[in-house]
C-alpha cells in the first residue's frame, strides 16, 4: 500500500514516499497526502527542517504511477484534475516556509525528479539517475510541474532532460545545476543529517524570510517601499535580539521562532 510517511526527530520532520514494488512511483493518493503533509508540517513552529526521501534504497521515486494513467486519467477532465492534484502537491512543497531538503538514493525520475526539484536543497549518492524520460511514452509534463524544474534548472537543461529523454547520472545532475552536492552511497545519511542540523541551528523565522524573499525577487519585479520595509521585520523579533547577545557572549543562540 502505497502512503507518504512523517517521523519527527527533534526539529527535523522526515517525509518518506513509499510505494512498495514499485520504486516508490508516486499515485494520486501519495500526491494528496503530500499536499496535505506539506500544509500540517508548514503550521508546526517546533519544525524547522522537512526532509523528504525514498522508502528503501532503490529510489527516491521512479515518477508516476503509469498504471493509474490508463485508469484515472483517460479523459481530459480526468487530466486536468489529476495533474491539478499534482501542482498543488509541488506548490506546497514550494510555498512550505521550513527549508525542504530531497536525500536521494537511486532513481529519481518523472514525480519524483519534480519533488526533488520544488525542495531547496538536494542531496543525492553518486549511483542516483535523474530524468524524465516521457517522450518515449507518448506524453508530456504537465506546465504546473514543469514550472519548479524550469526554475531551477533553466530552459536549456529542461530541454535536455524532456526532448531527448536521456537518463542522468548524479555528477550530470550536479554540473546541470539540479543537486546541491553528491556523496558516496556510505556518506549520504551522515551528510543529509549534518545539512539538517546546521539548518535547526540557524534562526527559524529568518530561514522562511529568505526563502520569501529570494522568491520574490525571482519575479523581476522591483520591490515597492513598503517592501523594503518589511525586510527589516526581523528587528521586532526576539531571536534577533537573541541572536546579537549569543554573539557578544560567546554562546550559542537559543532561537525560538519569535
Amino acid at each position: 500500500m502505497s502512503s507518504i510517511d512523517l517521523a519527527l526527530d527533534g526539529a527535523i520532520a522526515t517525509l518518506t514516499l513509499s510505494n512498495p514494488g514499485k520504486l516508490n512511483a508516486i499515485d494520486l493518493s501519495m500526491w494528496r497526502a503530500l499536499k496535505e503533509r506539506m500544509a500540517d508540517l508548514a503550521a508546526w513552529r517546533e519544525v524547522r527542517c522537512i526532509i523528504v526521501r525514498g522508502a528503501g534504497e532503490e529510489a527516491f521515486a521512479a515518477g508516476g504511477d503509469l498504471e493509474e494513467f490508463v485508469t484515472a486519467r483517460t479523459t481530459l477532465a480526468q487530466a486536468l484534475h489529476y495533474h491539478a492534484e499534482v501542482a498543488a502537491a509541488l506548490q506546497a512543497i514550494a510555498d512550505c516556509p521550513q527549508p525542504t531538503l530531497a536525500m536521494i538514493r537511486g532513481a529519481c525520475i518523472g514525480g519524483g525528479l519534480e519533488i526533488a526539484a520544488a525542495c531547496d536543497l538536494r542531496i543525492a549518492s553518486s549511483p542516483s539517475r535523474f530524468g524524465a524520460p516521457i517522450n518515449k511514452l507518448g506524453f508530456s509534463m504537465y506546465p504546473g510541474e514543469m514550472a519548479g524544474l524550469l526554475q531551477l534548472a533553466g530552459p536549456a537543461v529542461v530541454k535536455e532532460i524532456l526532448l531527448e529523454g536521456r537518463i542522468l547520472t548524479a555528477q550530470e545532475a550536479y554540473e546541470k545545476g539540479l543537486l546541491t552536492r553528491v556523496v558516496a552511497v556510505e556518506e549520504l545519511a551522515d551528510e543529509v543529517a549534518a545539512t539538517a542540523q546546521r539548518i535547526c541551528q540557524g534562526a527559524p523565522l529568518v530561514a522562511g524570510w529568505h526563502k520569501q524573499w529570494i522568491a520574490r525577487l525571482l519575479t523581476g519585479q522591483p520591490l515597492s517601499e513598503e517592501e523594503k520595509a518589511a525586510s527589516f521585520a526581523f528587528l521586532e523579533t526576539e531571536d534577533y535580539r537573541e541572536g546579537l547577545a549569543a554573539f557578544f557572549e560567546k554562546r550559542k543562540a537559543q532561537f525560538k521562532a519569535r
